[in-house]
């Protein structure tokens, strides 16, 4: 009596809007991967040799699977989250070694002959699990040194093992982790140390190879250093209120710099940036010697960022230059140093065709032109949303994303009224998760974001994604039905 109680208990407290949200983007995203996929000349839909009969499989057991989540206590998560979280990268490890190459990528393990897991997938959940369970615990802080790290460190080995595997895409959907560190009190310093390596990378490689007129200085270096001693100037005025070492600093670093210019312009013409890359050395140095003698370690933090600063354009041009052609390509056509329509810009050239020729109201299903002609290449997995744009116009795509929005509006209630910390942090690696993935994946669609291959949640054909992503979902429901029933 005491489990039925519990079941009807289950039944009752569940989260239903957002059961019906996800319910309304499996099936919105099942006749999206039916238009993505329709062959004239198999026109079964519900065929197991058609994508969209296999999708049906993989839908209908993911609703099985949610039913059987829903009846494992919260408590089973809390005492196995790291057996669970050692599991799946040892998982990840076999990955590597036994997994065969499919498409320059090691992260598919074949299950008989016609399907396929990608444990990637399953390890976000793990991940969330494990970092909810070690913030969760008693005498967790944030701030402390050693706590951070080793939650960072959570982060970090799944994301190194994906790396592994050659699947850099799903590898960078771990970083979605670090908004839910800051969401628990991570200051602010790493979140802008990370905007400042996205500033250095753009500026940096883009202007890299433009020169300053009738001068040998490469306008993206000359930047990179610029910025590097700026932001690190502005961190000791904003984290160390030091008004005497700042006016050394900018009056040194940046008068230097301003009188190296003026030689170089009007007297003899030589890269200013070695002179600006030595300024950055001797700052550096300046705030080490800052931090012995005020035995204050933000000043050894600022000097460490000013030296990664410095590095960093130079680490990334070495990592750009020995990437595949391919992939610098991708790179360089993302950034505007190239424009290869044919090559490395096709895929997202063709979703923009797609998605500009639905109109206003699209084409209907299964007319869209760039999708049958099959245009688009991977259209029914990364690039989903351009079926979307051109079968159902601004107005269905307008439509997903309002139905995203609603979701994640949902998570974002759902994981503030957890009443223990674990629960509200694994609802937030949740949160965090989906976000990015709708973030990138329809921002590569338009031209937006990076072309890295990671699916659109519970729409990109799949079933590794859709287990993945509803497993990470339900586990979260569950952990919120049993906030309501210990109140009945």
């Amino acid at each position: 009596m005491g489990q039925e109680r519990g079941k009807r208990g289950v039944f009752l407290s569940i989260d239903w809007m957002t059961i019906a949200l996800y319910v309304v983007l499996i099936i919105w995203g099942w006749f999206s991967v039916c238009g993505a996929c329709y062959d004239f000349n198999n026109p079964d839909l519900f065929s197991w040799e058609t994508n969209s009969g296999k999708q049906i499989v993989w839908a209908g057991t993911s609703l099985v699977l949610a039913s059987v989540l829903m009846l494992i206590e919260k408590k089973f998560y809390d005492t196995a989250a790291y057996v669970i979280y050692g599991a799946l990268m040892l998982l990840l490890i076999v990955t590597i070694i036994i997994a065969p190459d499919t498409k320059g990528s090691r992260s598919w393990l074949p299950i008989g002959s016609s399907i396929k897991l990608q444990p990637a997938e399953f390890a976000k959940f793990a991940t969330a699990l494990a970092l909810g369970k070690f913030m969760g615990e008693y005498g967790f802080r944030i701030k402390k040194t050693k706590d951070i790290s080793i939650a960072i460190a959570l982060i970090m080995l799944p994301m190194l093992l994906i790396i592994c595997q050659k699947e850099t895409g799903s590898a960078l959907v771990y970083f979605a982790f670090f908004l839910t560190l800051y969401r628990e009190g991570m200051t602010g310093s790493l979140l802008f140390s990370g905007f400042a390596c996205v500033v250095y990378f753009v500026v940096g490689m883009k202007f890299c190879d433009d020169y300053i007129t009738n001068m040998p200085v490469s306008i993206g270096e000359f930047s990179v250093l610029l910025l590097a001693m700026i932001f690190s100037i502005g961190m000791v005025w904003i984290y160390c209120r030091n008004t005497l070492a700042v006016k050394i600093l900018a009056a040194s670093c940046l008068g230097t710099t301003c009188i190296a210019m003026l030689f170089s312009m009007y007297v003899i013409p030589f890269d200013v940036c070695y002179v600006m890359l030595g300024l950055c050395i001797l700052m550096a140095t300046y705030i080490i010697g800052l931090a012995i003698y005020t035995h204050i370690y933000r000043y050894a933090l600022i000097a460490l960022f000013a030296v990664l600063s410095t590095s960093f354009f130079y680490i990334s041009n070495s990592i750009l230059n020995h990437m595949a052609p391919h992939q610098r390509t991708r790179i360089e056509v993302l950034l505007g140093k190239k424009d290869d329509p044919r090559g490395a810009g096709y895929n997202v050239n063709q979703a923009k065709i797609a998605i500009g020729s639905g109109g206003l109201n699209g084409k209907g299903f299964l007319q869209g032109t760039q999708t049958k002609l099959k245009y688009v290449p991977e259209q029914h997995t990364d690039f989903i949303f351009c079926t979307v744009g051109e079968e159902e116009g601004f107005i269905g795509a307008a439509g997903v994303l309002i139905v995203y929005l609603f979701f994640i509006w949902r998570l974002i209630v759902v994981a503030e009224r957890q009443p223990d910390t674990m629960g509200r942090i694994y609802g937030y690696c949740v949160l965090s998760i989906f976000l990015f993935h709708l973030f990138i994946n329809v921002g590569m669609v338009l031209g937006l974001t990076p072309v890295i291959g990671i699916p659109l949640p519970f729409f990109s054909y799949g079933g590794s994604s859709l287990w993945g992503f509803t497993i990470l979902l339900f586990i979260f429901l569950r952990m919120d039905a049993e906030r309501n029933m210990k109140r009945q």
